[in-house]
């Protein structure tokens, strides 16, 4: 019988989700995501586009949280999954008060 094979995001996890065993954060994959695409290292973040895909990074932009990004990360997301121009990224999520 085959070991089952090591889960990527698991690893992600325990590295960026420091504040929580990595089995907790990744009840939350899109906040494992979140946190690589704003702060990971280069190869983390290449081994997040192979295992996560074009499409699920794109739904972790489009649903973010203020605050998951910083104004370069955000910026960088639009224009690598295409999601903006040149020049027309949207506005980071911001708090709107009533």
């Amino acid at each position: 019988m085959k070991p089952p094979k090591p889960n990527p995001l698991l690893d992600l996890a325990e590295k960026y989700i420091w504040w929580k065993t990595p089995n907790d954060a990744v009840a939350m994959p899109e906040r494992v995501m979140a946190q690589v695409m704003n702060i990971g290292a280069y190869d983390d973040v290449q081994m997040l586009v192979k295992v996560a895909g074009r499409d699920a990074l794109s739904k972790v932009i489009e649903h973010a949280e203020i605050g998951q990004f910083n104004e370069r990360s955000w910026a960088y997301w639009h224009y690598r999954l295409g999601l903006a121009t040149l020049g027309n990224v949207p506005p980071l999520p911001q708090r709107r008060f009533a």
